[in-house]
């Protein structure tokens, strides 16, 4: 038996949340097989295709593969899952995309999703965070087919080096009553937030849109740093809520984060916990960052801030 990927894409390169997820797959047992959807996805299929560990790439494109429909997604992965039962599992990115196209799935299979894996125990035992990842679940499963997704945050990107053969496979499509029809995108010069190795966060203690643009932009700007908001900031109308992190947010885990003005609630700390280096900046000495910071400086974050920034 073998275990099928599916592959996050932009049509010409691999998403990084697929090298994650093929690490994950590596340790479910057999053969790591990659599904490539999209249309003129060739240099996705490639990429793939050099992923260290993956044996096989199946690559499907179709002109109604463009805009990635969940319903069109769902229904490829459909079409090999229930093709002689060659998988036992089937794993997706626990990302916006990965976990619109995963309960299809699992709910067209009839078999019980396994979300935001964070370690394999063995081939049909998971540990997956509950309750803000203050506890920790072991979920075993007796499904012929496991259908997970996975915390890219748990599992190290895999590496380059492989030699994969590309095979393509007929396309296969949902019952079409969804229709594209038009998509907003948030255009941004800085690095995407779940990929970005340095992230620079604030919260509601910025005060002001204005403020939250005035402070952090500067610091970003000299770090190279994606920027992120607590949801406090979010929901007082300072950011964006595609800056979002925590539990309701994204997820990251960045080499360095750098949290401004941000207490510490457990739903944001559920978001970031996992970035290798954390620094707080706070002027409240009992704000909860702190006890999971790796450095913390109590001091008032518009003196600090700017200060930084002239040291860098």
């Amino acid at each position: 038996m073998s275990v099928l990927v599916f592959a996050e894409h932009d049509h010409g390169a691999l998403k990084g949340a697929t090298l994650n997820t093929v690490t994950a797959a590596a340790q479910c047992g057999g053969d790591v097989h990659v599904l490539v959807v999209g249309h003129n996805a060739a240099g996705a299929a490639q990429a793939a295709a050099q992923i260290a560990g993956v044996a096989k790439v199946l690559h499907a494109d179709d002109a109604r593969f463009a805009e990635q429909l969940a319903e069109d997604m769902a229904a490829q992965v459909l079409a090999l899952a229930q093709a002689g039962g060659a998988y036992s599992h089937i794993l997706f990115p626990a990302t916006a995309h990965g976990k619109n196209v995963a309960p299809r799935v699992a709910a067209k299979l009839d078999v019980a999703q396994i979300s935001d894996a964070t370690k394999v125990v063995a081939a049909d035992t998971f540990e997956r965070p509950i309750y803000a990842g203050n506890a920790i679940a072991t979920v075993q499963s007796a499904d012929a087919i496991k259908v997970i997704t996975v915390r890219t945050t748990g599992f190290d990107a895999a590496g380059q080096g492989g030699s994969a053969a590309v095979e393509t496979v007929a396309p296969a499509f949902g019952n079409g009553k969804a229709a594209f029809v038009s998509r907003e995108v948030t255009k941004n010069d800085r690095p995407e937030l779940t990929a970005a190795k340095i992230i620079v966060s604030g919260g509601r203690a910025l005060g002001s849109d204005e403020k939250f643009t005035e402070v952090l932009t500067p610091l970003a700007d000299k770090l190279g740093a994606a920027i992120g908001a607590s949801r406090a900031a979010v929901d007082a109308g300072y950011a964006p809520n595609d800056l979002q992190v925590g539990q309701t947010g994204k997820i990251v885990a960045p080499q360095l984060y750098i949290a401004c003005g941000i207490s510490g609630a457990i739903q944001h700390l559920a978001g970031m916990k996992d970035s290798k280096v954390i620094v707080a900046i706070n002027k409240d000495p009992e704000a909860p960052i702190f006890a999971v910071a790796d450095y913390g400086l109590e001091a008032d974050l518009f003196v600090a801030v700017p200060e930084l920034v002239k040291a860098l």
